[in-house]
């Protein structure tokens, strides 16, 4: 099976909605955040191992907590993927932070902190048409 087939897509869209699921409802970890999302899934084609890119809205010690608590119920939210989602083998997972929601947040700031110092007749790009 390729990397990018379409069966593997469907895997990974399925296992992403499996494990938002089990974090969001059947997880009781109180280090797990509430404002927890899975961003991406990516599991190898072998179904051996499953990356999750896990989002927090949070600060940066509550997301590195949330990581903590995903990796200690990583055999519990093991389990409940391997009841969710019929596969051959069910994956090892590895929870990562993803950071770039809230880089992009940052970014988008830094641009409107950037453009709202510029007089108004720069932010127009000058050109006007003459009929």
């Amino acid at each position: 099976m390729r990397k990018n087939s379409v069966k593997n897509i469907r895997i990974n869209g399925e296992v992403q909605k499996a494990l938002s699921e089990i974090i969001r409802s059947e997880l009781k970890d109180p280090r797990v955040h509430p404002m927890t999302s899975v961003v991406q899934v990516s599991v190898t084609p072998d179904l051996k191992i499953c990356k999750a890119y896990i989002s927090v809205l949070a600060d940066e010690e509550q997301a590195k907590d949330t990581i903590r608590g995903l990796k200690s119920a990583e055999g519990f939210i093991r389990t409940q993927l391997a009841k969710k989602v019929n596969l051959r083998n069910t994956p090892q997972i590895f929870f990562v932070l993803d950071q770039s929601i809230e880089y992009g947040v940052r970014m988008s700031k830094l641009i409107d902190e950037v453009t709202k110092d510029m007089p108004e007749e720069q932010e127009d790009d000058g050109t006007e048409s003459e009929n």
